[in-house]
C-alpha cells in the first residue's frame, strides 16, 4: 500500500530529476547540492541499510538525535519510506541515530545505534566507535540504489512523534505535518529553527514540486547567497 513518503520519493526522482532539490550550506564553506535523483538515491540506500541490516520496517521507531542537517533529512525520509516512526522527542525507540555515539543515554535502550558523521566528505566515523554501533558513512554506500519494501507500510501507523509529543500518521505526513508552500518554491530554511521545523518546511516545499536551501546557523545569509540560490524567504 502506498504512503505519502513513497509517493514523494517517486515524484522527486521522476519529475525534473536533475534539478536541485536540497542544497546545504554548512560551516567551513561547505556546500552540498542534491538533485531529485541523487536525493532519492541517498534515501534508497539508507532505507535499505535500515531494512536489511537492522531489521527495521513498518511500526519500528527511530529516534533522530541529530542537529538539522541534510543527512538528518535523508534519514527521516528513509524511515518514512519504510513506514517507520521518526521520534523527535525523548520517547522510546528501537533505533537511535546520533552524532554522539559515546554520550551517556541514561536508562534508554535501543536495538541498534547508528553513528552519523556530519562532514560531507566523511567516508567513515573519525575514530573508534563503541562496540555494536553502526557507522552510517562506512555502511550506507554499499547498499542498493533502488528501494523495495519487504512489508507494505500502513498509512494509519504513526509517522512522526514531534518534540511536544504530538503524533502524526503516515497518511497525514504531507497534509498535516508539512507546512504549505507555493508551487515550485525555492525555499530558504534556517537550521537554527530546529529539526522539526526543517522537516516540516522541507516536506511542504517538495510536496509542491519545490526545492530547499538549508543554511547552518553559523553561515551568514548574504544578499549574494540569496541571489545565487534564487530563494524565497530570508
Amino acid at each position: 500500500m502506498s504512503i505519502p513518503a513513497t509517493e514523494l520519493m517517486t515524484a522527486l526522482r521522476s519529475g525534473h530529476s536533475t534539478s536541485p532539490r536540497l542544497t546545504w550550506y554548512g560551516p567551513d564553506s561547505e556546500r552540498v547540492e542534491l538533485s531529485g535523483r541523487v536525493l532519492d538515491n541517498w534515501v534508497a540506500k539508507t532505507s535499505n541499510l535500515l531494512q536489511d541490516e537492522l531489521d527495521a520496517g513498518p511500526g519500528s521507531r527511530l529516534r533522530l538525535d541529530l542537529p538539522p542537517h541534510w543527512k538528518s533529512i535523508i534519514l527521516a525520509l528513509a524511515a518514512w519510506q519504510l513506514g517507520m516512526t521518526t521520534v523527535l522527542d525523548d520517547g522510546e525507540a528501537d533505533l537511535l541515530v546520533t552524532g554522539e555515539p559515546g554520550a551517556p543515554r541514561g536508562s534508554a535502550t535501543y536495538d541498534a545505534v547508528i553513528a552519523v558523521p556530519l562532514p560531507a566528505l566523511a567516508m567513515r566515523w573519525p575514530g573508534e566507535l563503541p562496540p555494536g554501533v553502526v557507522d552510517y558513512a562506512a555502511e550506507v554506500r554499499s547498499h542498493g540504489d533502488v528501494f523495495m519494501s519487504h512489508t507494505d507500510p500502513d498509512p494509519t501507523d504513526p509517522a512522526v512523534t514531534s518534540a511536544d509529543g504530538t503524533t502524526y500518521r503516515h497518511s497525514d505526513l504531507l497534509d498535516g505535518f508539512a507546512v504549505s508552500h507555493q508551487d515550485g518554491a525555492r525555499l530558504l530554511v534556517k537550521a537554527g529553527e530546529g529539526l522539526e521545523q526543517v522537516l516540516m518546511q522541507s516536506l511542504g516545499a517538495w510536496r509542491q514540486d519545490g526545492s530547499v536551501v538549508l543554511v547552518h546557523s553559523d553561515v551568514e545569509i548574504t544578499d549574494k547567497l540569496l541571489a545565487n540560490e534564487r530563494v524565497q524567504g530570508s
